[in-house]
């Protein structure tokens, strides 16, 4: 529907976003080393050993030992550091990198980092009961994402995002128009495509999980839906001084409000 390209939203309680691009590092080395470094049986045995599997989740199938390289349970994690392309992995990065570096600015460094894992886990979660019985793996930071983006729309929607519209159109935007419509389609999505092979249920999870962690996680004294965003003030004739067009006189303060900040 649309691509994340840049938001007008400077940090106001870190000095960097470390765990976002931490994040995103772990992302790109795991999938170099599961990809085009990889053979096809080592890339195989990974999404196999640390992909989220519904029925080896829910106890209806057993995962061949050889394969195994984790607790099933960990699963819920490690499944959202594997991406199957460069495609499918960048664009969950680009979307973490735009809306990240804000949600951790409002829950602080740690509590950003659960609040990511946990929407990781609530993906997983949510696609497992929507595919009780798959055997097909699931992997992907989408779950992970999807709340970032769920927690952005909570904290900033009326920042101004530009996006690329339909692959070619950039539009500066506020947040709350093209991420409403996400989240929109994520639900519509999951209601009318069983078949297809993108994941809406941890998708879902993962929005559903963001709306509500960002509530308890934010840093006290932020604020959710931009209540502190300063609008310009309407400017009303009697309120505008009147700036004489002569040079200031000595011992004058020098221009007008307008002029040169002092």
């Amino acid at each position: 529907m649309f691509i994340p390209l840049h938001d007008a939203n400077d940090l106001k309680h870190i000095d960097r976003q470390y765990v976002t691009i931490i994040l995103i590092v772990i992302n790109v080395l795991i999938w170099l080393v599961t990809g085009p470094m990889a053979s096809d049986q080592t890339a195989e045995a990974a999404v196999l050993g640390l992909g989220y599997i519904p029925a080896v989740a829910f106890q209806y199938a057993d995962l061949d030992p050889a394969f195994v390289l984790v607790p099933e349970q960990a699963t819920y994690l490690t499944y959202a550091f594997l991406h199957g392309d460069f495609w499918h992995l960048a664009g969950n990065m680009l979307f973490l990198w735009v809306f990240g570096d804000n949600i951790e600015d409002a829950l602080g460094h740690l509590r950003f980092l659960v609040f990511y894992l946990a929407c990781a886990a609530a993906g997983a979660l949510a696609h497992g009961l929507v595919n009780t019985g798959s055997e097909a793996p699931l992997i992907g930071a989408s779950g992970a994402v999807s709340g970032v983006v769920a927690a952005y729309l909570m904290l900033h929607p009326r920042v101004r995002v530009w996006v690329l519209v339909l692959m070619r159109i950039p539009l500066p935007l506020p947040a709350a128009i093209p991420l409403v419509l996400w989240v929109g389609q994520q639900f519509l999505m999951l209601a009318v495509d069983t078949e297809g092979t993108t994941s809406w249920g941890a998708h879902v999870g993962g929005i559903l999980a963001g709306l509500v962690l960002v509530v308890f996680l934010r840093r006290p004294g932020v604020p959710l839906f931009d209540r502190t965003l300063v609008t310009p003030r309407a400017v009303h004739p009697r309120s505008v001084p009147v700036v004489s067009a002569t040079a200031p006189q000595p011992g004058a303060d020098g221009p007008g409000p307008w002029g040169k900040p002092r």
